[in-house]
């Protein structure tokens, strides 16, 4: 389909995840490549876009970038719909994103990242922007994709430290309770907890019981199971507390003690932090960032604006920003994994 060459500019947004290069990768070679558009890709996410701060992207600049991690643009968390007091600008950011699109003559934007960003890039769609949303996150939560890049790195991680965790915990006979990355979905917690063979999975869609948890950890050490494996999702429920609330301590250190205090066994917590989303992406991951990059850049030549690239099934598909921003994809409590894994014997602190 001949059409004049077009500008691209493609942005990431929110937290980095293994990927983010190889759908830098995706959207720049198949523009180029394939149509013979033109590339510029933004420093620091929506920053970028809103200090005119960017840089070429021609095909050397996209070459051996598949299997780094992180992202050659940067990234912030920067919300140009959020106002405040910090900001000193005579416009306000939206109307200076406005402004810069036109200025730099852009005939689409790309805008890798998570539940956030795809908000920010459905809400520029209305004012006028020819924009596409890759998904990313490694939480998985991205509502309207079957799947999205960095998750598959992160569970690959998560469950390698929680085989190592094995280890220590059989070697001290003790409970070992690991805290993965989750504010409100508890898919990473969900996924590694199953691969690395976690006893207790606690995640934020299912609300738990300490007393439930000690009388099963109780019946597994009388049972002659001396150590146990606990993956806590971050974003569980405290008492008195709400998810997005400050917590004085982390999850894995409450319940650890409340386990101590109700079993006496040993046990302990730990964080794995954001080693989670750092380092090289998996094959899966890089396969489904570059696909994704792929169809994005295939949607801007086509013309299909104000979509986020989605797997449906194994089909790659464009679905409506407006269908996406705002929500969240959270585990039904019917999930097979979850039936599953309870069939397995695993506990989710609900019933024992």
């Amino acid at each position: 389909m001949g059409r004049a060459r077009m500008k691209i500019g493609v942005l990431t947004a929110g937290g980095d995840c293994p990927g983010l290069n190889a759908a830098i990768r995706g959207v720049g070679k198949t523009a180029v490549l394939k149509y013979g558009h033109e590339i510029i890709g933004f420093s620091s996410g929506f920053l970028g876009l809103i200090r005119k701060e960017y840089r070429q992207l021609d095909e050397l600049a996209l070459s051996g970038i598949l299997t780094v991690g992180g992202t050659i643009l940067g990234s912030s968390r920067e919300k140009p719909f959020k106002h405040t007091e910090y900001d000193d600008y005579i416009k306000s950011k939206p109307e200076i994103i406005q402004e810069n699109y036109r200025k730099l003559s852009l005939d689409g934007l790309v805008c890798i990242g998570g539940n956030g960003t795809q908000k920010t890039a459905y809400r520029l769609s209305k004012l006028g922007l020819n924009v596409v949303g890759i998904p990313k996150t490694i939480d998985n939560d991205v509502w309207g994709t079957d799947l999205t890049f960095g998750f598959d790195s992160a569970v690959s991680i998560a469950a390698e430290a929680i085989d190592r965790l094995h280890s220590t915990a059989n070697s001290h006979k003790r409970i070992m309770v690991v805290e993965v990355m989750g504010h409100t979905a508890g898919w990473l917690a969900l996924h590694a907890g199953l691969a690395g063979g976690g006893d207790i999975i606690l995640i934020p869609e299912i609300e738990y019981s300490t007393k439930v948890i000690a009388e099963y950890l109780t019946r597994r050490f009388e049972e002659g199971k001396p150590y146990s494996i606990v993956v806590v999702a971050e974003g569980i429920t405290l008492p008195n507390k709400k998810n997005g609330s400050p917590r004085n301590v982390p999850v894995s250190a409450y319940i650890a003690n409340q386990i101590l205090k109700r079993t006496g066994l040993e046990t302990r917590g730990t964080i794995l932090g954001y080693i989670q989303r750092g380092g090289s992406p998996t094959a899966r991951d890089r396969i489904v960032a570059t696909e994704f990059g792929a169809y994005a850049a295939e949607m801007i030549h086509r013309g299909e604006y104000g979509k986020m690239a989605a797997y449906k099934g194994y089909k790659l598909v464009g679905i409506p920003l407006s269908d996406v921003a705002g929500k969240t994809k959270t585990i039904p409590r019917g999930h097979t994994l979850i039936l599953h894994a309870r069939s397995l014997g695993t506990c989710f602190g609900d019933s024992l």
